[in-house]
């Protein structure tokens, strides 16, 4: 979810408003990433280095993320959406410890789609301390940027990667059709020697 920021100032906005807008985009990626069969999807809200962010900026997006438990748990459960929050708690506000511990209990019965937020996350403190997740399949950094970040370091070991320009705010439902059609035709071999010609049951929904 990379790209808030500059994409705010682009607008000649306040960074502010890039975080709202990246909130939307996460609301409608959620809901594309339901509808087109996908399992399981982590989304990189805020890292452990951002804790370095001015603190009013902080502050803000914290703001942002309370509004998002408050305001879309009920939708979730509708949908069957299960919500995971991965990553650091000893350092967030116990109000907002409190507001995750709920949301997840909440929507723990869901099983169309596992929701996974990553605050105060490190994958690097991750794999020190054993909190490991699933593999993935597909890595999506948006924004322009090739790199990691610090992101799912370990479950990320044989994941396909899928860098695009396009800025956070502005990462649609198309472009999230983008990047998975362009995960089907790849040929995953994992380490093997040959083609698999396996293609992932979710590609019947991108004809």
């Amino acid at each position: 979810m990379d790209g808030n920021g500059r994409w705010a100032s682009a607008r000649h906005l306040p960074r502010l408003f890039g975080h709202r807008a990246g909130v939307q985009a996460a609301r409608a990626v959620i809901e594309a990433a339901s509808q087109l069969g996908i399992s399981t999807l982590t989304l990189y809200a805020f890292s452990s280095d951002n804790w370095r962010r001015p603190p009013a900026e902080v502050s803000a997006i914290m703001l942002l993320f309370r509004e998002f438990l408050g305001s879309e748990i009920a939708r979730c459960r509708e949908t069957g959406v299960r919500l995971s929050i991965i990553g650091r708690r000893d350092r967030l506000d116990s109000n907002l410890v409190s507001q995750i511990i709920q949301a997840e209990h909440d929507t723990a019965a869901g099983s169309t789609l596992h929701l996974r937020i990553a605050v105060d996350y490190s994958g690097r403190e991750a794999i020190a301390s054993g909190h490991l997740g699933p593999d993935v399949d597909l890595l999506i950094r948006s924004g322009g940027e090739h790199r990691l970040s610090d992101f799912l370091l370990w479950e990320s070991a044989y994941a396909e990667l899928y860098f695009t320009p396009c800025l956070w705010p502005d990462f649609a439902r198309t472009d999230l059709e983008a990047a998975l059609r362009d995960f089907y035709r790849r040929d995953r071999r994992y380490g093997a020697v040959g083609p698999t010609h396996a293609v992932a049951h979710g590609e019947r929904w991108l004809r």
